[in-house]
């Protein structure tokens, strides 16, 4: 047994260092190498060891340190990918993180939203709190991903907070897909976020 467990522990640790930069990673990446009590010994170890990190309950990654800046965090959007693969559930930015990620705001919030067909919960990641929301099926039916990013972020800027420099930031990132996608879903849309997923839908002229 204990060799066995070792040689899950060595295979586990290549894995996790030949992983691209920046993944964060859970035991079920590792569960073809060893049973789970094997595989989460092995983490374990190796966390206090000092060879990976745990940056939250059953989430790790390789630690990195710049020059400057010290140890780095790893993104939002590796945790997220980490905590959709482990626990099969969808998740979508919303509030300030949406606007963020849409170009919209240059603020890059501490606590960051995700609406969820899973459990509500927040985990906490150094000083970033990622906060599940659960929500209806509803707002993650949209067949296109851009719909509902756009969605959110103009839901969290509110009708009044929409100028032409909001539309033109919007449209400067859209592609022709990302056009049809917002023009299938704005019916979808509650009737003010319709008209503008609408407008932004058309093709800018010249």
């Amino acid at each position: 047994m204990g060799k066995h467990t070792q040689s899950v522990g060595t295979q586990v640790l290549q894995r996790a260092k030949g992983g691209k930069v920046g993944w964060v990673f859970t035991a079920r990446d590792f569960l073809d190498l060893g049973s789970r009590v094997a595989v989460d010994l092995a983490l374990s170890r190796h966390a206090r060891a000092g060879a990976i990190r745990k940056i939250a309950r059953g989430l790790y990654d390789i630690p990195r340190s710049d020059a400057q800046l010290g140890q780095l965090a790893p993104s939002v959007d590796a945790i997220v990918k980490a905590i959709q693969a482990r626990d099969s559930i969808r998740l979508q930015p919303s509030g300030a993180y949406a606007a963020n990620l849409l170009g919209l705001s240059d603020q890059v919030p501490m606590k960051v939203v995700f609406l969820t067909d899973g459990a509500p919960r927040k985990i906490q990641v150094g000083r970033l709190q990622i906060i599940l929301k659960r929500t209806t099926p509803r707002n993650m039916t949209m067949a296109g991903e851009i719909s509902r990013l756009v969605v959110q972020a103009l839901r969290h800027l509110g009708q009044n907070g929409i100028n032409t420099r909001e539309i033109a930031i919007l449209r400067r990132r859209l592609t022709d897909t990302d056009r049809d996608r917002l023009r299938q879903d704005a019916r979808l849309a509650p009737a003010w976020i319709g008209r503008i997923m609408l407008e932004l839908a058309e093709k800018m002229k010249g």
